[in-house]
């Protein structure tokens, strides 16, 4: 049950739905018999979610607000940036955020804090990030999460990272800030394994494209992203079937092989590129499951 409302926290988390992770965290704090590391990681977070998000609150009909209720003529992008920049700021203020992106132990609590980072104007932050990225082991998903944030400052060039034990040279503006600014056979990958696992499961093409983001976000710069790249129909089909696979595996511990393959017309030609593909995949989530979630 904890991991059920871990995975609905993380999701709330992704899609910005800051009141109800509140609400949750609210909730978390009040149950008892859970170990008091958990206890201690919600109240972290429930407080730099306050202190972020001061005006992120669910109502008591569930709609997701904000504290002035006046945001009609706002779009999200404005929202979103009011939320994320109080307006005014010292140095001390912009310190602490770079020293919970650095050093905090709860992924969740660095994502916010580079969310926040990229929308404070301070000589500090461009240059702090660049050097934590670069210099410290950084988990793939938040090395992502960071060339985001730099891009939305304004930063540019190339910057040098270990990922997944390849050296890759990346060029920050590059950076997709959303799924439409991948390459077209990202989203045919995912699409491909909705139209297949949806007459399965109608809540799988769900985990399905989760499942992807996250993969993406590791998959960056590599040399695995770089054949994805190649966006020809044998192409999609191999990593679709690993997607479909590696998400079999992730919610029920097992998958039947032979069933994805044939699913995804993988012949024997296709059958090491779709090999390497799920390699891949399955790389990303044991590295996630061993390092903890960072989405």
């Amino acid at each position: 049950m904890l991991d059920q409302y871990q995975n609905q926290l993380t999701r709330m988390l992704e899609s910005e739905r800051y009141g109800e992770a509140k609400e949750l965290l609210r909730f978390l704090l009040n149950c008892q018999g859970e170990e008091k590391r958990h206890y201690e990681e919600w109240s972290n977070l429930l407080t730099w979610l306050d202190v972020a998000f001061p005006g992120h609150e669910v109502t008591g009909n569930g709609i997701h607000t904000l504290a002035n209720g006046n945001d009609e003529d706002l779009d999200e992008e404005s929202l979103r940036r009011d939320a994320l920049s109080s307006g005014e700021y010292d140095d001390a203020f912009v310190q602490q955020v770079l020293y919970i992106m650095q050093h905090h132990p709860v992924a969740d609590q660095q994502i916010l804090a580079l969310e926040r980072a990229a929308y404070l104007q301070h000589p500090l932050v461009e240059q702090t990030i660049v050097t934590w990225l670069t210099s410290a082991d950084v988990h793939p998903a938040l090395q992502f999460k960071a060339l985001q944030s730099l891009k939305k400052l304004g930063a540019a060039g190339i910057i040098q990272l270990e990922r997944f034990g390849e050296t890759v040279e990346l060029d920050i503006e590059a950076t997709p800030l959303s799924m439409e600014d991948f390459p077209p056979v990202v989203i045919r990958v995912v699409e491909r394994v909705e139209s297949v696992t949806e007459v399965v499961d109608a809540s799988l093409p769900h985990f399905a494209r989760e499942l992807w983001k996250e993969c993406l976000q590791c998959l960056y710069g590599t040399s695995a992203y770089t054949r994805l790249q190649n966006d020809d129909d044998e192409t999609v089909d191999c990593y679709a079937a690993a997607l479909h696979q590696v998400l079999e595996l992730s919610l029920y511990g097992r998958a039947d092989d032979d069933e994805v393959r044939e699913a995804y017309g993988i012949t024997d030609a296709l059958r090491f590129r779709y090999e390497q593909a799920c390699r891949s995949l399955r790389q990303i989530v044991q590295f996630k499951n061993e390092h903890g979630g960072q989405s």
